[in-house]
């Protein structure tokens, strides 16, 4: 198929890449050209927030368009508005972040929204394609993860952890995130365009189980090759911080799990990675190839003094 992919050279847009150009597809990547482009697909460079970029879009038609950098109905709208609608598919990259505040875990498709989060731009580009009748699949990942991560998840664990110094935790640690690997997240989305079933479909898509912050400190000394039992996770007050502050600690402070049993059962689909295998392919292809880098982890301190 011929598939336009706004992104497609950072991060998700690399296993995405490797994906369907396997599968035979013919690709077309929007981007600002700031990273090498892959061999065998066309590329168009600009910038999507400026209209007279797109410009070089208009008129030309798309059996899929893949958005996996747009953040705001708008951005994407701006998108159609050039190609019209895809003949087969929009698949979207939304946000499990979407999902409001919760005594129910984990968390389903249909739990409530947050109409507040930062990411309601997503949930409202969801609604938009629903109600204009364009054919969608739509992916919520919580965390991502793996290499290229360009968001401090993994690498904020792995750089204190290989410096000997302490990881701050909130409370006593056992509050439960869930990390979903990238590669997994880009088969599942590769895997969508072949399923009829997942046409207007929404999914949760990450890890099939939840971590706790001790856990997560313990399955990222594995990966770096330490003992989990030799490395110092210290304690600091959660309420100095805003519960979905991502600066201090890169991870919010309350639970955060949904449930992924719709995208089991409709993509026929199992992911590669569980946790230590995924944080270990983070290391070794990211992380651990640059063995001397330092990160200054001073204002970890701040933190114990609230």
């Amino acid at each position: 198929m011929r598939i336009l992919l706004m992104g497609g050279t950072r991060f998700i847009g690399k296993p995405l890449v490797q994906q369907l150009l396997a599968a035979g597809h013919q690709l077309t990547l929007f981007t600002r050209g700031r990273q090498p482009i892959p061999a065998g697909v066309l590329h168009l460079s600009g910038d999507r927030n400026v209209a007279a970029d797109l410009a070089p879009l208009q008129g030309q038609a798309f059996e899929v368009i893949i958005d996996s950098s747009g953040r705001t109905m708008e951005e994407s709208q701006a998108v159609l508005a050039c190609t019209g609608a895809p003949s087969h598919r929009f698949v979207y990259v939304s946000s499990a972040g979407v999902y409001a505040d919760s005594e129910l875990w984990p968390l389903d498709e249909e739990s409530p929204l947050d109409p507040s989060s930062r990411h309601a731009g997503k949930a409202c580009t969801e609604d938009w394609l629903r109600q204009q009748g364009i054919p969608f699949t739509s992916f919520r990942p919580t965390y991502i993860y793996g290499p290229g991560n360009y968001n401090p998840v993994e690498n904020w664990f792995f750089a204190r952890i290989c410096q000997d110094v302490a990881v701050p935790l909130p409370g006593d640690g056992s509050t439960i995130t869930q990390l979903g690997h990238v590669d997994d997240l880009a088969m599942a989305m590769a895997r969508c365009l072949e399923v009829d079933a997942s046409i207007n479909r929404i999914y949760n898509c990450t890890g099939t189980k939840g971590v706790s912050f001790r856990g997560l400190v313990a399955a990222a000394a594995r990966a770096c090759g330490k003992d989990p039992s030799t490395v110092e996770m210290r304690s600091f007050d959660p309420s100095c911080l805003d519960p979905k502050a991502r600066k201090a600690f890169p991870l919010r402070l309350n639970h955060f799990l949904v449930d992924v049993h719709r995208l089991e059962r409709e993509l026929a689909f199992t992911p590669r990675f569980d946790l230590d295998a995924g944080l270990a392919d983070s290391f070794k292809n990211d992380y651990g190839l640059q063995p001397d880098q330092k990160v200054d982890c001073s204002s970890d301190a701040l933190l114990w003094k609230n």
